[in-house]
């Protein structure tokens, strides 16, 4: 019994040892959705760099990004593709229904393509900020950006080259010439641009094999999408024109009231959204900050360079904080116009009553009418008779009372010690004529 008891022990701690050192079973497999919508901008290429590190860090087996936009910014899709690019995760472009323009250029540096049965990718021209087409220059970098794109996912370059440029050459593959190329889901899956067209995200994940895999949405915070909002290449200039003439009309403004909260909020808000979209770092901040303590001190400290380099420290932290200095220079000179636009009117209406200013600027005139004079009128002399005591020719020393006082006569000679009368006096100037 002893025996039977001491070997039911050894095999109760053999067995234990054993369930430590027993391999767990995997645990579920992970995907990741992001979505990609709107413009392709800064602020987005902030969003899905969060996305991925998020997914990174929770072992996720892929991520999948839920592509509909009409393209954006050239920089921003590069940079994205370059986060791409970086990640070891697989990366699935699902172009649900449009990958247009950097769109598509985004689609092409996953490694795999699906497209929904209305989907379209391509339309890839480059523009510049005006609307126009990009110079040559410009023009050739993004030929080569797609052709590289294309390249690293083993698809044919001259498609996607033909998506942002009209004139190579496609009629191998049957698709229209002298024209930018955008492909269907059908085109795109025959031309090996796709590897698959689903109906939607549920299908896409049976038919990668992901049927019953945990799914994970991950959205943009309010805080990402306020930050997108700033940052679009529209709102970005007038954020700044209403920052510039509410700080113009808080000069015409009894007290600190709306147009001045007006337009620190905006320059708040513009510094914010490019600090959160990753545009701008906290040095951009602090050189704004410098450029509004020199300007601050200005008011102080006499000479007016400090205020002339605190306004340089401050455009030019403007300028620093978008992703293209170009692009904020044109939107700074957008601003700068409404201000002087807004001054004018200022000026215009209400004049030069600068309330703000108002104790730095002498806005008194030095009239005599106002009290001010350069020196004593001797207004009680008038009607007084005096003696000359040097000739007059026409003007001299007269005695009235025992006090010598310099005089002029009217414009003739008088002799000395004869009798004069003041007639008139006129700051210092004092005229006499001769009595009897």
């Amino acid at each position: 019994m002893r025996k039977g008891t001491l070997f039911f022990l050894m095999f109760a701690i053999v067995f234990s040892f054993a369930s430590i050192f027993q391999p767990v079973k995997a645990a579920e497999e992970v995907v990741y959705i992001v979505p990609l919508e709107k413009e392709v901008e800064r602020g987005l290429a902030a969003f899905l760099e969060r996305s991925i590190e998020e997914a990174e860090e929770a072992d996720a087996d892929a991520i999948i990004f839920d592509i509909n936009t009409p393209g954006g910014a050239v920089t921003a899709a590069t940079e994205i593709s370059e986060i791409f690019n970086k990640t070891e995760l697989e990366t699935i472009a699902f172009v649900n229904p449009d990958a247009i323009s950097a769109g598509a250029y985004i689609a092409l540096n996953a490694d795999e393509i699906y497209m929904t049965q209305s989907g379209k990718m391509g339309a890839a021209s480059i523009i510049d900020s005006a609307g126009n087409e990009a110079d040559n220059k410009a023009q050739s970098y993004w030929l080569s950006a797609m052709e590289t794109a294309a390249e690293s996912s083993n698809r044919d370059p001259k498609i996607a080259m033909a998506m942002a440029d009209e004139t190579i050459d496609l009629s191998e593959y049957d698709l229209p010439q002298r024209q930018l190329l955008t492909l269907t889901a059908t085109k795109a899956y025959e031309v090996g641009y796709s590897e698959g067209t689903v109906a939607n995200l549920d299908a896409l994940l049976d038919q990668l094999g992901y049927t019953d895999a945990e799914v994970r949405t991950i959205e943009p915070t309010f805080l990402e999408n306020l930050a997108r909002f700033i940052t679009h290449p529209v709102v970005v200039p007038i954020l700044l024109s209403i920052a510039g003439l509410g700080l113009v009309v808080e000069l015409y403004s009894p007290g600190f009231g709306v147009p001045g909260i007006m337009g620190i909020s905006s320059l708040l808000l513009f510094f914010y959204g490019h600090l959160v979209a990753g545009l701008a770092g906290f040095e951009v901040v602090f050189l704004f900050l410098i450029g509004v303590a020199l300007i601050i001190a200005e008011f102080y400290i006499p000479g007016g360079i400090v205020g002339i380099i605190g306004l340089i420290a401050v455009l030019a932290s403007i300028l620093l904080a978008g992703s293209s200095i170009v692009f904020m220079g044109i939107a700074l000179s957008i601003a700068l116009l409404v201000a002087v636009i807004g001054m004018v009117i200022m000026v215009k209406f209400l004049g030069k009553n600068l309330h703000l200013l108002k104790k730095f600027i002498l806005s008194d005139s030095t009239s005599t009418e106002s009290g001010y004079v350069s020196n004593v009128n001797r207004l009680e002399l008038i009607g007084k008779i005096g003696v000359t005591r040097t000739p007059l020719r026409p003007s001299g020393t007269i005695v009235i009372d025992d006090e010598p006082i310099d005089a002029v006569t009217e414009g003739g000679y008088i002799d000395r010690q004869k009798n004069v009368k003041v007639v008139k006096v006129e700051g210092s100037r004092i005229v006499v004529r001769e009595v009897d």
